[in-house]
């Protein structure tokens, strides 16, 4: 076994407003290991995401992992690879996952990652969804990512208690709960009822659908956007073609080594 090292970071914080933000581990690994190593270390870190970077032939490659299994498409991770390389003073390379590529770039001191853009559509809503979520539901939409769900205002947002032993029974995975912001263009919450988190903290995934959705409702391409989350999240949003660009701010909050 050798030693890897690893970073805590947190992204799409704004701590002078006690928004906290969403952690990531990120390690930088010299080549890539095995899934169940992978998935051991991120169960070992135990934080929302663990993110796992390495280098091949002149390609940089990431894979994201929750303590209980792998993550498609991590946003929020996506973020805190490109924070690692701007702290390292490292120009920030295109990066490949399974399916596509992300990248990233640096303004002004906040770091910003380059998702896919998703695609929605109007869905009926799934038969005890609203009794699960304890709200009115006002539109429900399928997406490529999680099932986009709006409501009628942030208030209700915000107060929202979700049953998430009721949520677990339905089909879908996840659910973009949204509404118009009252002092950002808008608010969501993230939640995942199949696995151990339930409610993420600050998700660009879920972004990468609701940015397209909000950006044809308020008909512009420059958004912000809040997560009302327990930690909450901050995010500068930009629509650019195929492309939902993120921004935010970052922090290394620790560092360490671990066995590979």
């Amino acid at each position: 076994m050798k030693n890897v090292k690893f970073w805590l970071i947190t992204v799409f914080s704004d701590r002078p407003n006690d928004i906290l933000g969403n952690v990531s581990a990120v390690v930088q690994l010299d080549d890539e290991i095995e899934n169940e190593k992978m998935q051991l270390i991120a169960n070992d870190l135990n934080q929302p995401a663990t993110t796992f970077i390495w280098e091949k032939d002149d390609t940089w490659n990431i894979r994201w992992f929750a303590p209980d299994a792998e993550i498609p498409l991590c946003g929020h991770g996506t973020m805190a690879a490109v924070a690692l390389f701007h702290s390292l003073g490292k120009s920030i390379p295109t990066i490949r996952y399974a399916s596509g590529q992300v990248s990233g770039f640096t303004e002004n001191d906040k770091i910003f990652s380059a998702l896919n853009k998703g695609s929605f559509n109007v869905s009926p809503t799934p038969e005890g969804l609203e009794e699960a979520l304890g709200v009115e539901i006002i539109e429900h939409y399928a997406s490529s990512d999680k099932n986009i769900v709006v409501l009628k205002s942030e208030k209700e947002l915000q107060e929202m208690q979700p049953n998430f032993d009721a949520l677990r029974k339905l089909k879908p995975f996840g659910y973009a709960i949204t509404a118009k912001g009252d002092s950002v263009d808008f608010v969501s919450r993230t939640l995942v009822p199949k696995v151990q988190q339930l409610e993420d903290h600050a998700t660009g995934s879920s972004h990468t659908v609701l940015v397209p959705f909000w950006s044809e409702r308020l008909k512009k391409n420059k958004l912000s956007s809040q997560q009302l989350s327990r930690r909450g999240g901050k995010f500068e949003c930009i629509l650019d073609s195929d492309k939902v660009v993120l921004g935010g701010e970052y922090e290394i909050i620790g560092e360490g080594i671990v066995k590979v």
